[in-house]
């Protein structure tokens, strides 16, 4: 059943108006006129069929009807208030939940998770690794973490970073690395189909490649841990790879790159994306983020020669490519 509700400008003017006893002093707390605090409450009597103040000259007295009522508005306006404290309590502390690929929950965020737990303690984080894009309307998600063109109608959009693609291997495979032709050496590792390695031989200067050997792996994260444990070459982009080559893991054998076109992107719906726990979890990724790229630019790629074209010339192997890989 509907429920029968006065307006609630009315019931916040006839509230007003009795604890003042005045229309006047109402108006002004609530930044209308006198003369829209007396027509509200004209309305909620007419509406009541009850007069709930005594209008004599320039004196204004609550009725002992709208004693009673006031008391129930005033009941309600509490109960509301109160809600609203709670809710907006909850909404500034305790969870947040965090929606990313798997990928980006393996190779970056997961493992950089204990900083962020020691200086922000009161954050109970709670991460979803799916493919899907989330609806913020309909599931419990506050913030996400997506791979893309940053084309997300509706909501708070801040970009994370920007991304290239390059080979990477681990430090004893790239001993026996001179030109860019040598990662033919070894097995390559491929993501999904063979199309990226393609890419990347034709920037490097290297024409008519044997392209069908090496696993195709479905993953990115397994791409990358089977660069780690040796098992070949891989084609990396700079997020997910950058934990690995700071600590180590991997190297970056020549400099060639290819641009890409889609990065990560920070999400979450405007109206919470000012929310304290929100803001404190974006700042952190930002600042995990630039830290990483400050570390990266220390590590120059290992390259010892220069690839060349199919005409015979010297190129720069830090020569680029814009390229759109299949999202992650």
């Amino acid at each position: 059943m509907a429920r029968r509700l006065p307006s609630l400008n009315a019931l916040k003017a006839f509230e007003a108006a009795a604890r003042h006893e005045s229309f006047t002093r109402a108006a002004e707390e609530l930044s209308v006129t006198q003369g829209a605090v007396s027509h509200q409450v004209k309305a909620l009597e007419l509406e009541l069929g009850i007069r709930l103040f005594d209008r004599e000259r320039q004196k204004l007295s609550i009725t002992r009807a709208g004693l009673s009522y006031l008391e129930v508005v005033r009941d309600a306006f509490d109960r509301i208030s109160l809600g609203t404290q709670r809710i907006q309590h909850l909404s500034r502390a305790g969870a947040l939940t965090v929606s990313t690929s798997p990928d980006f929950a393996a190779k970056w965020l997961v493992i950089r998770l204990g900083r962020f737990a020691e200086t922000h303690p009161a954050i109970d984080l709670r991460i979803s690794a799916t493919m899907h894009h989330v609806d913020f309307a309909r599931e419990d998600v506050d913030l996400a973490v997506r791979h893309g063109d940053g084309n997300w109608v509706g909501h708070d959009v801040v970009h994370l970073c920007s991304e290239e693609l390059f080979a990477v291997c681990s430090p004893r495979l790239h001993q026996r690395m001179r030109e860019p032709s040598d990662v033919l050496k070894f097995p390559l590792l491929h993501l999904d189909d063979r199309k990226d390695w393609s890419q990347w031989l034709k920037a490097a200067g290297v024409v008519d490649a044997e392209l069908s050997h090496g696993p195709v792996l479905n993953r990115a994260s397994m791409v990358i841990d089977a660069a780690v444990d040796g098992q070949g070459v891989a084609l990396a982009r700079t997020t997910l790879a950058a934990w690995d080559l700071i600590n180590g893991r991997l190297v970056r054998p020549f400099a060639t790159a290819l641009r890409l076109s889609k990065t990560y992107w920070i999400v979450c719906p405007k109206a919470t994306s000012m929310l304290p726990k929100v803001t404190t979890f974006r700042d952190w990724l930002l600042a995990e983020a630039a830290d990483d790229l400050r570390r990266l630019k220390t590590l120059a790629p290992c390259s010892t020669s220069k690839s060349r074209t199919p005409s015979g010339r010297a190129s720069g192997t830090d020569r680029k490519q814009q390229f759109g890989p299949t999202p992650i």
